[in-house]
């Protein structure tokens, strides 16, 4: 069984509010969870300390036990210190065409 601590969104149309859940990751997004570890509000302001709410403790029982945290969930846990999030490489087709182009034309002249 993969345990994954992810959000599961809820709220009203256009207004969403994310409940950080733990759960397998078999279960659908919104389904069935093992344990609820806090909420996210996006709409609040960064600087509101309501905006993130996660019980710390339980967070780091589940990351000994193996829990595997999202892309989401890891940039807040490493905000708050709790886990090392590794920098991603943005791939190459990220970069406009022409702009790969011409790279490689100048690559090959070089």
């Amino acid at each position: 069984m993969s345990v994954v601590i992810r959000l599961a969104r809820a709220g009203t149309k256009k207004r969403p509010v994310y409940h950080v859940v733990v759960a397998d990751s078999r279960f659908p997004r919104d389904g069935r969870f093992i344990e609820r570890l806090g909420y996210f509000n996006p709409l609040l302001p960064k600087d509101n300390e309501l905006r993130l709410k996660l019980d710390m403790e339980k967070v780091k029982a589940w990351l000994a036990k193996g829990a595997q945290p999202s892309d989401r969930v890891m940039r807040f846990l490493d905000a708050a210190g709790v886990a090392k999030r590794t920098v991603r490489n943005n791939p190459e087709k990220a970069v406009p065409r022409k702009e790969r182009k011409a790279a490689a034309e100048a690559a090959a002249k070089a």
